[in-house]
């Protein structure tokens, strides 16, 4: 399937993916100038924007968290749903304004968005105060684009397709204890609700070398744990036919013993016993595996283009929780699909029902332009597809809630991330299983993994005291 093409994009005619070294020889130009930047959506825009920092901070920029001391403001957008584009629009209300104020202050635009013919069309119809305008295939051109801008003319400059896998990427981190660890890149599944393989492209995966390497590189740095980012992690491997795929991706970054190891997003259709044998196997894989349900239904995850039954996922859903020990499993799943009948969505809760999820990630469908799914005629009141998503979450919360309830009292391992910002008596971390705890302060241990002790859950956190007199372990 092709790419949407974009009038004002730079075409790509070179399809073979080429790995390649990023050049950081930029000049000192904008010494001490501020820039602003707003991320929307996934890890993987969260991630985006810590390359996008340090462009920018290679330039002479410094952050700002204040909009109105900005020289430059960067929006980082999210394309994946209706409220997501409309966010941002509004937003750039704000930036309007502000450059009215301060008629040297830039714009620019990156992300998902930008690779959407029709949001480029509207920025240069209704948004001409905005100056630069790129794309998720052509981050790196953005201190090139910033120092070439001429004030008077409009840049657009968007890859219509997918870019090189750039190796030797330098990031303004934003944490010290975490990091991100991109995998791979776009995604080939084309569910049909789903921008994303229009929007960031077919999968390009990295060197397995070059991902160690680098894993090995935040170890050394002092960090404690890193996430693999990928649309559909399970399906690292297939495009470089070099003989390894996830699992093996996986045993080499566990054996680099850094301390915690996460992975998102995994697809259910790709999801293998080999994987699961990795995961049990090493203790620094934490027990947490975030597994996309997205409908119950057999008829409409075929209208989704899922490629996997109700009776396969519950399967699969099930062989993960006897395999892996104290495993937690969460799930993203979208009610009032076009044609979703009252019994589709019984067929949804069915499922959650019987898998009873720590948490869950609910929408209400958001058609998206250029996708299958948004032909399909939609049959369903928004008053209906409310009604469905609240009770949804009746169930999800009350099967979180009794997920949370059956730690109390237990102690579980807490890498603490931080002071709690409305609470600074108090720090906050995750357990292993991802879940979210607000600690009684003790010694200092940001950074750190302590065994607490559970006092008190809630439907979305946890509360509980350091034991040992709150020191590390």
């Amino acid at each position: 399937m092709n790419f949407p093409s974009l009038s004002n994009a730079k075409k790509r005619t070179d399809k073979k993916v080429e790995e390649k070294k990023v050049c950081y020889d930029f000049p000192n130009f904008f010494q001490n100038k501020k820039y602003f930047l707003r991320t929307y959506g996934c890890q993987m825009n969260v991630h985006d924007s810590e390359e996008i920092k340090k462009y920018l901070e290679l330039l002479g920029f410094v952050e700002t968290k204040e909009l109105e001391e900005s020289d430059l403001v960067v929006l980082n957008t999210c394309a994946i749903r209706e409220n997501a584009h409309d966010k941002v629009f509004g937003y750039l209300g704000r930036c309007k304004h502000l450059k009215r104020e301060k008629p040297e202050l830039l714009i620019a635009i990156g992300g998902c968005m930008s690779q959407e013919d029709s949001v480029v069309e509207e920025i240069k119809t209704k948004h001409p105060y905005v100056d630069i305008v790129f794309g998720t295939h052509n981050i790196s051109e953005l201190p090139r684009l910033l120092l070439e801008h001429q004030k008077k003319e409009q840049e657009i400059e968007v890859y219509s397709i997918e870019g090189d896998v750039y190796e030797g990427i330098k990031y303004q981190r934003d944490s010290k204890i975490t990091a991100w660890v991109n995998i791979m890149y776009g995604c080939d599944k084309f569910c049909t609700y789903c921008i994303v393989p229009y929007t960031r492209g077919k999968e390009r995966s990295r060197k397995l070398e070059n991902i160690v390497f680098e894993v090995q590189e935040l170890k050394k740095q002092g960090y404690k744990e890193v996430t693999l980012l990928g649309q559909n992690v399970n399906a690292y491997g297939r495009d470089l036919q070099l003989g390894y795929d996830f699992k093996d991706l996986l045993e080499r970054v566990a054996e680099t013993k850094i301390e915690r190891i996460r992975f998102v997003t995994s697809h259910p259709w790709n999801f293998t016993d080999e994987m699961i044998d990795v995961i049990a196997k090493y203790e620094n894989i934490m027990p947490y595996i975030h597994l996309p349900l997205q409908s119950g239904s057999d008829s409409i995850l075929k209208l989704m283009g899922r490629r996997y039954t109700k009776k396969e996922y519950i399967e699969l859903f099930q062989k993960i929780k006897k395999r892996i020990p104290n495993v937690s499993i969460t799930t993203d799943i979208i009610v009032g699909f076009p044609n979703e009948t009252e019994n589709d969505f019984l067929e949804t809760l069915d499922v959650v029902n019987t898998c009873q999820f720590d948490s869950a990630f609910t929408f209400i469908y958001s058609p998206r332009e250029g996708t299958p799914a948004s032909l399909i005629k939609d049959t369903i009141t928004l008053e209906e597809k409310e009604k469905r998503l609240q009770r949804l979450n009746e169930f999800v919360n009350r099967y979180s809630l009794k997920a949370n309830q059956a730690l109390e009292g237990k102690i579980v391992p807490v890498l603490v991330l931080g002071e709690n910002e409305k609470d600074k008596t108090r720090v906050y971390g995750y357990t292993d299983t991802m879940k979210l705890v607000n600690i009684n302060k003790g010694a200092d241990c940001i950074g750190q993994i302590v065994s607490v002790k559970i006092t008190e859950a809630k439907s979305f956190s946890l509360d509980g005291e350091m034991i040992e007199s709150g020191e590390c372990v």
